[in-house]
C-alpha cells in the first residue's frame, strides 16, 4: 500500500500531507525561549523537551543544524483518545519541532487532518481534537512572531 501511494504522490507532497509547518524569521533562541510560556497560554502541558542535535551528537553523529523537539499534551483529550482509539498511541503526545532550514526557522508538527477525518463519527472526540489542533496551530503562530 505504501509503495503504491509513494508511486502516485511526489515525496515533497507526501511530507506536506503529513506535516503542518510554518516559517519564522525569528531566531531559534527567540522561538525556543517562548515555548513553555506559549504551552501554558494555550492549555498544553510541556511533557518533555530535547535539543535533538545534542542527543545525536552525544551518540557520535553530530549534525550542523539545531533541532529542538517538544512533547506537549492536553490530558483530557489524551484520555478521551486512548480510551476509544488506542491505535493512536504512537502519535502521542503531540510534538513540535523547531529547526533552521533554507534561511528560516521552521516550526512544525504532525498534520492532524487525516486523524480528524478518521474520528469524525465520534462527535465529542472530533470536536475536542479539532480544538486541540487549532490551539496547536495558534501556538505555533505565536512562536513564529
Amino acid at each position: 500500500m505504501i509503495n503504491f501511494l509513494m508511486s502516485l504522490v511526489p515525496k515533497k507532497t507526501m511530507i506536506e500531507l503529513f506535516t503542518y509547518a510554518i516559517r519564522s524569521k525569528r531566531t531559534i533562541d527567540e522561538i525556543t525561549s517562548q515555548v513553555a510560556h506559549s504551552c501554558e497560554k494555550n492549555g498544553f502541558a510541556l511533557v518533555h523537551q530535547y535539543a535533538y542535535h545534542e542527543v545525536v551528537a552525544s551518540k557520535g553523529f553530530p549534525i550542523q543544524r539545531e533541532v529542538y523537539i517538544y512533547e506537549i499534551c492536553q490530558a483530557k483529550l489524551a484520555s478521551m483518545m486512548l480510551t476509544t482509539n488506542p491505535y493512536f498511541a504512537p502519535f502521542m503526545p503531540c510534538r513540535i519541532a523547531v529547526y533552521q532550514n533554507d534561511g528560516y526557522r521552521t516550526i512544525t508538527t504532525q498534520n492532524m487532518e487525516m486523524m480528524l477525518e478518521l474520528i469524525k463519527n465520534q462527535k465529542e472526540l472530533h470536536f475536542e481534537a479539532t480544538k486541540l489542533f487549532d490551539s496547536l496551530k495558534n501556538m505555533m503562530n505565536e512562536l513564529k512572531g
